[in-house]
């Protein structure tokens, strides 16, 4: 195994022991605003950034224990019942972050040169990647599974008596922390991703 492998494992271990610290410890990676719904995450910007300095395999792998911390977290810390609900289900709990980690870093394999407006278009497309695509297959699969029977989780969204469709409800209720996420993630994804792969790029020679 060469020495710049070996690096790039050393790093990808230290983004899982990130993505565990933000998962289990209260503000560092999930924030409440309000108590009937989903916590606003940060923790796609750790993906972005992942999947930008280390390639798809790693943004891939990062997307896959995102998305098995948050089954467990439902599990063993859920904070609300709509969060509850959703992410006890490991279809809704994994693929959409799978999917967000691995196109993430896809996006960002388009940064080729050394423009420095190029990578930062790119690598701020990649984060806004990684955070829509995630909330889009929240929403899309949550709607999926919860059709024939929505009525306990339009109870916990406060929608009980709401003739919209699930679809619609669900953009609603979780698209605007979907927003704020998508927008946090996409300016600072590059702020950091660039100084940060400028330095790895001199250290992994």
């Amino acid at each position: 195994m060469t020495s710049k492998k070996v690096q790039k494992i050393t790093i990808g271990a230290i983004f899982v022991a990130i993505l565990i610290i933000q998962s289990f410890i209260p503000y560092l990676g999930y924030i409440r605003i309000l108590p009937a719904l989903p916590s606003i995450t940060i923790i796609p910007l750790t993906i972005a950034i992942a999947g930008c300095l280390l390639g798809v395999s790693f943004g891939t792998t990062m997307g896959l224990v995102w998305g098995l911390l948050s089954l467990i977290l439902a599990y063993t810390q859920p904070g609300d019942m709509v969060s509850l609900m959703l992410f006890q289900n490991p279809f809704i709990a994994v693929v959409p972050r799978v999917a967000a980690g691995f196109a993430g870093a896809m996006i960002a394999q388009a940064a080729k040169d050394d423009s420095k407006m190029q990578k930062t278009f790119v690598f701020g497309a990649s984060g806004l990647a990684v955070s829509l695509i995630n909330t889009l297959l929240v929403i899309g699969l949550t709607s999926l599974f919860f059709a024939h029977d929505p009525s306990a989780l339009l109870h916990n969204l406060g929608q009980a008596s709401s003739q919209a469709p699930l679809i619609w409800i669900l953009l609603v209720a979780l698209g605007m922390n979907g927003i704020v996420e998508a927008i946090f993630t996409a300016v600072v994804t590059p702020i950091i991703v660039i100084p940060l792969k400028r330095f790895l790029s001199k250290k992994m020679r």
